[in-house]
């Protein structure tokens, strides 16, 4: 019997594809057996978005559910868009959800609207914007706290919530995140395009 030359192109080429396919295999394996949990994570994370837009924070996974599973009521689908019907203190709230661009990628979040169609609470987040700068729609409470208590719409039901650089009319506008004009200037985008035919009226 020859023995087998383990120096040879053709051996190291079929032991490579083996290593391949088996490697291939076992990822396979795992993201599978992983995928429902990680399904389960993503769920649980848009809940957790919503309820930052009704200003209610800090709940581990159990606590988020039942949270979530009290005040939102409803949900149904605007131009492609998902309103969320809440009760918060016998309150009326629609939170409706956003989708944009920002410098480096998607920005996304939540405006919750209040009876009289102004800012209940909201909820920023971004794929990959900078951190310290754009990434601050996201990690700054505070800044997601300026949205409160903003007009969004005029007579017109035009939306007129916006982020500007200078604040003229602190009724409706937002300070822009500081050295991150353009994400600021994203979310503006958003909010004027996604807020388009909502009411809580």
């Amino acid at each position: 019997m020859a023995k087998l030359n383990t120096n040879s192109n053709a051996y190291i080429i079929i032991y490579s594809a083996i290593l391949v396919v088996i490697v291939a295999f076992l990822l396979a394996f795992v993201y599978q057996a992983l995928k429902p949990m990680q399904d389960a994570n993503v769920a649980l994370d848009v809940k957790k978005q919503i309820l930052y837009s009704l200003n209610i924070r800090d709940l581990d996974g159990a606590e988020a559910e039942a949270k979530y599973a009290e005040v939102v009521k409803n949900e149904n689908d605007v131009d492609g868009r998902k309103v969320y019907e809440c009760q918060i203190d016998g309150q009326q709230i629609i939170v409706a959800s956003l989708k944009g661009m920002g410098l480096w990628g998607g920005i996304s979040g939540y405006i919750a609207v209040d009876k009289d169609e102004k800012v209940y609470g909201a909820y920023f987040n971004h794929e990959s914007e900078t951190a310290g700068l754009g990434a601050e729609i996201k990690d700054s409470q505070e800044w997601q706290e300026k949205f409160i208590g903003k007009k969004i719409f005029d007579e017109s039901g035009n939306v007129v919530l916006s982020v500007v650089k200078k604040v003229d009319n602190p009724e409706t506008q937002v300070d822009c995140v500081t050295g991150a004009t353009l994400t600021s200037n994203g979310v503006d985008a958003m909010i004027k395009d996604c807020l388009k035919g909502i009411s809580n009226k």
